[in-house]
């Protein structure tokens, strides 16, 4: 049966909704789960929520879901160890695989993936956070983030004049690992495209209402301001979206991602700063709202990223390429 066949076409379909988790970013991920379960549950869909723990694969062995909506984000959710999970499970699964989850979630790794593929990326490079906290190791102005963690966790732009790095990296309280990724800092705008099964959406042009898009202006309500479509040069439009699909691609990334670029627009500079491979589903978050633009709403979304699952039968597998809904080739 074709899941978009029917009036309630999730209809007899056990989906188990991971979320929760337990990473820093757990929190967004309740979120991101609340409105994805209760999307599920108006398309027909007999949804069980598990807050993923360690546990897991005893949990999901025992409820024997048909697919899982996988809403986790950071750390162990979106890395490849949940995924690695449900791939000895046998069990169809949301969004990227192992090794695509593996590589995006390392910032590092995954830029050098990008950039043999020809994606513009940031200069910059890898460095212990006991040395990047003693002293400046590039010029400022420089970005200082770790290299394994999503929505701006532990995030810190050190400004031109800065006496010295930010001395939070060697503080007890760091828990981000000892390897953080310092940046050149690229002025100018914060744009976003979303991928849907290898084709870019559109681009959206982010304005933070705070210092820059940390967690806050991602999350909190009225903490930035979207403009969609993006009001940049079209050649600069047509780039954005051009690198966020060589990036997915390149990552081999699979279902729903969300690139990240900054566009310098007095210089003329776009680079791609990384790829999320299970980008937010909250009521702020960048991806339903470019969607709904395309004239996908979020609950048909929701069914689009399921379907995706199911058409790849065994988890891992290959799916049959399709347009996505509201899409057309450019």
């Amino acid at each position: 049966m074709s899941l978009s066949s029917a009036s309630l076409p999730l209809s007899g379909h056990h989906v188990a909704l991971l979320y929760g988790g337990l990473s820093a970013e757990r929190e967004v991920s309740l979120s991101s789960g609340r409105e994805c379960g209760a999307a599920l549950e108006r398309l027909g869909a007999k949804v069980t929520y598990v807050d993923a723990g360690r546990d897991l694969a005893q949990v999901l062995s025992a409820l024997g879901p048909d697919v899982c909506f996988n809403a986790l984000h950071g750390e162990w959710g979106e890395d490849g160890c949940v995924q690695g999970i449900l791939e000895t499970l046998k069990l169809p699964y949301t969004h990227s695989g192992v090794l695509a989850s593996a590589l995006a979630m390392d910032k590092a790794k995954a830029k050098a993936v990008m950039a043999a593929a020809g994606v513009a990326v940031p200069g910059g490079g890898l460095y212990n956070r006991h040395v990047a906290a003693a002293g400046h190791v590039m010029a400022p102005p420089y970005v200082v983030k770790p290299n394994a963690e999503g929505s701006s966790v532990g995030v810190f732009i050190v400004r031109e004049g800065a006496n010295r790095p930010p001395q939070e990296l060697v503080a007890p309280a760091w828990t981000h690992g000892e390897e953080v990724m310092i940046e050149p800092y690229i002025r100018g705008k914060e744009l976003a495209v979303a991928v849907m099964d290898g084709k870019a959406i559109t681009v959206t042009d982010i304005i933070p209402q705070t210092e820059f898009y940390d967690y806050e202006a991602k999350y909190a309500e009225g903490g930035s301001v979207h403009v969609l479509p993006a009001d940049i040069p079209p050649h600069v439009f047509e780039k954005a979206l051009k690198l966020s699909e060589a990036a997915h691609a390149a990552l081999g990334c699979r279902g729903v991602t969300r690139s990240d670029l900054r566009y310098d627009d007095i210089n003329d500079i776009l680079v791609l700063l990384e790829v999320n491979t299970q980008p937010g589903m909250t009521p702020t978050s960048l991806v339903p709202e470019q969607a709904a633009q395309m004239g996908v709403d979020f609950d048909r979304l929701v069914l689009w990223i399921t379907e995706d699952a199911y058409a790849r039968g065994d988890a891992g597998g290959v799916a049959r390429r399709r347009e996505a809904p509201g899409q057309s080739a450019r």
